[in-house]
């Protein structure tokens, strides 16, 4: 009698998961075939003609976002743009352009090292007044740098007008691939310690950074800091190599777990480490993104760095593309992935995030406790928490509309135009004259240069006069506004020491490369400097 009930039992759950299949491929097919006759009906009974192309797209992307943020429908025509995303490169010269209207030329704003426009003797304010002999009058900026890409090996000629001594000459550039450095720039600090930003996870980044950290061995390196602050990922398997570099050959870095049996696998370092034992410092914040997170949490878990700074973003998802008809592709979230003591770094809930999109705060009731190599504690629930918390440093609203609006960027292609030559990145300061002259370019651009209090200001006043209570509160009002407003140029001046570093790194860039910049960075980066005091594990 047990018998027959267990058996009984088992058909019953057969016939409910077949039911359950049933049901899902039923619903499957209804949608696809409502979609289908809603289109048919819409071509023929539509008053106007029917814009496909533009509300299938719509629709293909409305239904994509009810799932993860991950998961996107690439046409063919946006390849290229998905290869500068995911490979940070392109077929063109290697130089930013910037078009300051419709009708003007365009402005070679910063070429890159080694580039083709900077062997080819392109500087910054340069300008571009034909490309392949069609005058860029009339071009967006967009039209322009369009027309300024093109296959790797094809040759585009530039009528250019030479910002030092005003010729105008044709310069003809053969297009190369183009490809951004992940690693922004790897130096000694002091003489024991040395630095490596790392800003993204392309192909060849884990065999740059190996090389990059045997480079600096070599130059009397003692401890090393890693910088993934900003760092949004990027390939798998480049995160792999980079620990391949710090741990034993053999060590579990990530696992993933998906629904389809194909998506889950583990990696585990392949290559002999350069070094086990050097102190490792990686710093990482809330833009520390994926690969960054498997590489700091695998770190972490093994207990072979110390990680500082702020919890990073919160994303555990891994990605693959499937082919589509007609040449696109779906990038499509296919599983989630795992540090070496099990954690999943994803956050919980996709709502619980902060306004850049990070990990925002999660109840240490809603998180579970994993152990590292050596038994210490470390939680899931979003993101990779850091061993040392640094303070966060906090620019004020006036720098943030300068930056985004431009003007420290526009005032750098000024300061390039008036001085042929700088002192070297080391003796290069910004001088109280030289912002002064900043302050009075600053103050003919237009850009939103209110205080934050002077904006909740704003919007309190804009409340008072909804519920009626302005009049009664005028004085008050008055006394408030007066306390709180201030001049643009007097703002300017009381953050001048907060501007000045944008300044200094804009201008710098224009005249010794990225590199460069990445000096000035360090010089005001209160962040690192903490971190060098602070105890390793």
């Amino acid at each position: 009698m047990k018998r027959r009930t267990i058996l009984i039992a088992v058909m019953l759950l057969g016939l409910a998961a077949a039911a359950s299949a049933q049901s899902k491929s039923f619903n499957l097919g209804k949608w696809v075939e409502i979609h289908s006759a809603l289109l048919k009906e819409l071509n023929r009974s539509y008053v106007d003609s029917l814009p496909v192309d533009r509300i299938e797209r719509a629709g293909v992307d409305a239904m994509l976002e009810n799932l993860d943020p991950y998961t996107e429908y690439v046409p063919q025509e946006e390849e290229q743009d998905l290869e500068m995303l995911i490979n940070k490169s392109y077929g063109g010269i290697g130089a930013v352009i910037y078009k300051p209207d419709v009708d003007g030329n365009v402005i070679i704003n910063e070429p890159y090292a080694n580039s083709p426009a900077a062997r080819n003797n392109l500087q910054c304010g340069d300008e571009i007044t034909a490309i392949d002999g069609v005058s860029v009058a009339g071009l967006t900026a967009s039209d322009a740098s369009s027309r300024m890409k093109g296959e790797p090996g094809s040759t585009v000629v530039f009528t250019v007008k030479k910002l030092r001594s005003g010729d105008t000459l044709d310069v003809p550039i053969v297009r190369e691939r183009i490809h951004l450095p992940d690693i922004e720039y790897a130096g000694m600090l002091d003489e024991t310690t040395g630095y490596i930003l790392q800003t993204g996870f392309t192909e060849g980044v884990a065999q740059e950074m190996r090389k990059a950290v045997i480079s600096l061995r070599n130059s009397g390196m003692k401890r090393l800091v890693l910088d993934l602050r900003g760092n949004r990922g990027g390939i798998l398997q480049e995160a792999v190599g980079i620990v391949s570099i710090f741990v034993p050959r053999g060590s579990l870095v990530v696992s993933a777990k998906g629904k389809d049996a194909r998506s889950n696998f583990s990696y585990k370092t392949t290559q002999d480490p350069v070094d086990t034992r050097l102190p490792l410092i990686v710093l990482v914040d809330s833009g520390s993104a994926s690969a960054s997170e498997i590489v700091s949490g695998a770190l972490q878990d093994l207990d072979r760095a110390t990680i500082m700074g702020r919890r990073t973003f919160g994303k555990g998802l891994v990605q693959s593309f499937r082919p589509l008809p007609y040449g696109g592709k779906l990038k499509v979230t296919t599983a989630k992935y795992y540090t070496p003591s099990g954690r999943c770094v994803q956050a919980i809930d996709y709502s619980q995030r902060n306004e850049d999109g990070s990990v925002g705060a999660i109840p240490d009731s809603l998180t579970h406790e994993f152990r590292t190599a050596r038994g210490r504690i470390v939680r899931d629930g979003g993101g990779i928490t850091p061993d040392e918390e640094l303070p966060l440093k906090e620019y004020s609203r006036l720098t943030y509309s300068l930056v985004v609006n431009g003007v420290v960027e526009q005032y750098a292609l000024e300061y390039v135009r008036a001085h042929a030559t700088i002192p070297a990145t080391e003796d290069f300061h910004f001088s109280d004259a030289e912002y002064e002259d900043f302050i009075g370019y600053a103050k003919g651009r237009e850009f939103d240069y209110r205080s934050s209090a002077k904006t909740y200001f704003d919007q309190m006043l804009k409340e008072l006069r909804r519920d009626g209570l302005e009049a009664s509160m005028q004085a008050e009002v008055d006394a408030l506004g007066k306390a709180i407003d201030m001049e643009k140029e007097d703002f300017l001046r009381l953050k001048k020491d907060e501007i000045i570093p944008f300044i200094e790194e804009e201008i710098v860039v224009r005249y010794y490369f990225q590199s460069e910049g990445v000096k000035i960075r360090i010089r005001y980066d209160d962040q690192l400097r903490e971190a060098l005091t602070r105890p390793l594990i």
